[in-house]
């Protein structure tokens, strides 16, 4: 039924799995390596066409350049402003919601979660102009506290699918020996199933500041200027009017990817604890 692990097949197998492993992974490192030299390629090798070739010299200059003819340090801080409260205030309703959901037993309880659950199938596509009228209306367009409430809301069922499924695989009697000993409901969250859920708490907050700091869709259509934009849709501006300034934007975007990319490598011990804890229970 699960395929076998590439160890107990046939050594024939395991030469050509040795072989394509290192061949698919320089195919798929392929764009960003790209994008890595034209970062460093002077804009002379562009102007001469050099689009593929070894750099004629390695300008790390564009990098300053990017900081010194351009707002990226707004639009980076644009994106800390969205992604940071969006992951605080998704992770935290979704903690709430998963506990409702995993502990108590009621008539609705299936049906909220699948109406949680069910968000995550619509594509987000056709709520465009649905969703810009609505922070038009409620005058948050253009505004970053928009932008942070409409992916709160968007993410929270991700992250309550997440952290319900989480808080259901806990050993229901220890909050059943809480209830016995006379603890308060909020207190058996926040002193007994909260401590339990850091791991998945490490995960979901990776994986929820990857897709905010990431996207780009959204912060298109509910932002249009550079104090509210963030870091994935300022980079358009880094390209002028009649020149695309390649090398600048490959820069920009190196330095974009950085913050997703630290904080994985910072939180990758707890990321992957939350993934694993309970697959081989």
């Amino acid at each position: 039924m699960f395929p076998r692990p590439v160890q107990d097949r046939s050594s024939a197998a395991r030469i050509g799995y040795q072989i394509a492993l290192p061949i698919v992974l320089f195919i798929w490192l392929l764009p960003l390596l790209g994008v890595a030299m034209t970062s460093l390629r002077p804009s002379s090798d562009l102007a001469a066409g050099n689009y593929f070739g070894w750099p004629s010299a390695i300008a790390f200059s564009n990098y300053a350049e990017v900081f010194q003819n351009s707002p990226i340090g707004q639009y980076i801080l644009n994106s800390f402003k969205v992604t940071i409260p969006t992951v605080i205030g998704a992770v935290a309703l979704s903690c709430m919601t998963g506990f409702a959901l995993g502990v108590y037993r009621f008539r609705s309880n299936l049906l909220i979660f699948f109406m949680f659950v069910a968000g995550n199938f619509v594509p987000f596509q056709i709520l465009m102009v649905p969703v810009r009228d609505l922070t038009v209306s409620l005058g948050l367009y253009n505004k970053v506290s928009g932008l942070v409430l409409f992916h709160v809301a968007f993410q929270s069922g991700f992250c309550t699918l997440f952290m319900r499924n989480f808080i259901r695989a806990l050993p229901r009697e220890l909050i059943e020996a809480a209830r016995v000993e006379g603890v308060a409901e909020w207190r058996i969250f926040w002193f007994i199933v909260l401590p339990l859920m850091r791991p998945a708490i490490a995960a979901l907050s990776v994986l929820v500041f990857t897709f905010i700091w990431n996207d780009y869709f959204w912060a298109t259509v509910l932002t249009t200027s550079a104090t509210t934009q963030p870091v994935t849709a300022g980079l358009y501006s880094l390209n002028g009017q009649w020149i695309a300034s390649w090398h600048l934007v490959s820069a920009g975007s190196i330095v974009a990817a950085m913050p997703p990319v630290l904080m994985f490598f910072a939180m990758q011990r707890h990321f992957i604890a939350g993934l694993t804890l309970g697959a081989v229970k």
